[in-house]
C-alpha cells in the first residue's frame, strides 16, 4: 500500500473516530438492554421481528428438495398465518438460488451467500463471478464477506476495491457485507470495518457468517449501529443492518431490535433496512407470538 492509500484510509478514519474500549462497549450494552429491552418484550415486536427474517439454510448437505420445500413453506406462510407478515428473504448458497426462483410465488426477496462464503479466501475473479451467477439466477441480494486477513494486514484499499468490483458486478442487487465481527478481535476494528464497508457501497453491514466460534453478539451489534448513525449523520445515505450467526431465541431477537430502536431509531425498525440472518428464529419467534410450539419452517 503507498503512503497516499494510508493516508486516505488514515483520514476516513480520523473523520469517523471510535473512543470507546471493549469494557466500555460492554457496560454500554448492558446498560441499554437493562433499561429497554423489557418495553420491547411483546408479541406486536416478536411479529415484526419475524417479518425481518433472512430465512436461511447453508448446511453442506442442502439438496434442491430441501430448498424446494422451505420455498412452498414460504408460499404458504401468509395462508397458515393470515394475522402475521412473512419474513424477509430466503437465504441460501449460490448453487441453489435457481432452485428457490423456481418455486418462490411469495413477494419477498432471494439472498445468496457469494464470494467465497465464508472465508473469503479465494481469487477475487472467482469472487466476482460467483456473485454475478447468483443474481443471473434470480438472486435480489448478495450476501459477501470482508476480506478479514487483508483488513487485519491493514490492506485496507484491496478491501475496498474487492468490495466495490463485487458491487460493480451485481448491478441493482442489493450487497450485504458480512464483517464476521467474531474474528476482528477488538470493538474498534469492528467499527473501523463497518466505517470502510459503508464508505465501499455496501447497502447492509451484517455481523457473521455463522460459521466460526464467535458470532453475533449484542455488543458487535452495539458497535456497528453505531458506526451507522454516524455515517447517516455525516452523509445523509441509509446503511442498513444485519445480526446473523447464532440469533435463534426470541429474547435475542429482542435485544438485537432494543439496540437498533435506540442507536439507529423507529426509520430503522422495517425488513427494508433491518434483518436477522436465522434458521431457527422463525419457529421460536412463531412459538411465542402463538403461544405454543410451532415448527412450520
Amino acid at each position: 500500500m503507498t503512503n497516499t492509500d494510508m493516508n486516505k484510509f488514515e483520514q476516513l478514519f480520523v473523520a469517523y473516530p471510535f473512543a470507546m474500549s471493549d469494557e466500555q462497549v460492554k457496560a454500554q450494552v448492558a446498560e441499554l438492554l437493562s433499561s429497554h429491552a423489557a418495553e420491547n418484550n411483546n408479541a406486536a415486536v416478536w411479529a415484526q421481528c419475524l417479518n425481518q427474517i433472512d430465512l436461511t439454510t447453508l448446511s453442506v448437505d442442502d439438496t434442491t428438495d430441501k430448498v424446494a420445500t422451505m420455498a412452498q413453506r414460504v408460499n404458504e406462510f401468509e395462508t397458515q398465518f393470515p394475522h402475521l407478515k412473512n419474513v424477509a428473504a430466503i437465504c441460501v448458497y449460490p448453487a441453489l438460488v435457481k432452485t428457490v426462483r423456481d418455486h418462490l410465488t411469495a413477494p419477498i426477496g432471494i439472498a445468496a451467500v457469494a464470494g467465497g462464503f465464508p472465508a473469503s479466501q479465494t481469487f477475487l475473479e472467482i469472487k466476482v463471478a460467483e456473485a454475478a451467477m447468483a443474481v443471473k439466477d434470480g438472486a435480489t441480494e448478495i450476501d459477501i464477506v470482508l476480506p478479514v486477513g487483508k483488513f487485519l494486514e491493514e490492506r485496507y484499499e484491496e478491501v475496498a476495491d474487492e468490495i466495490m468490483e463485487i458491487k460493480a458486478a451485481i448491478g441493482e442487487a442489493h450487497l450485504k457485507v458480512i464483517l464476521e465481527t467474531g474474528a476482528l478481535r477488538s470493538a474498534e476494528n469492528i467499527y473501523r470495518a463497518s466505517i470502510l464497508a459503508m464508505a465501499a457501497g455496501a447497502d447492509f453491514i451484517k455481523t457473521s457468517t455463522g460459521k466460526i466460534a464467535v458470532n453475533a453478539t449484542p455488543e458487535a451489534a452495539y458497535v456497528m449501529c453505531k458506526a451507522i448513525r454516524a455515517w447517516y449523520e455525516k452523509t445523509e445515505q441509509v446503511v442498513c443492518f444485519k445480526p446473523a450467526g447464532g440469533v435463534s431465541t426470541t429474547d435475542e431477537a429482542v435485544a438485537y431490535y432494543t439496540i437498533v430502536k435506540e442507536i439507529l431509531g423507529q426509520d430503522w425498525l422495517n425488513n427494508t433496512r433491518f434483518r436477522f440472518g436465522a434458521s431457527r428464529l422463525a419457529n421460536n419467534l412463531l412459538t411465542s407470538i402463538q403461544g405454543e410450539t410451532v415448527k412450520y419452517f
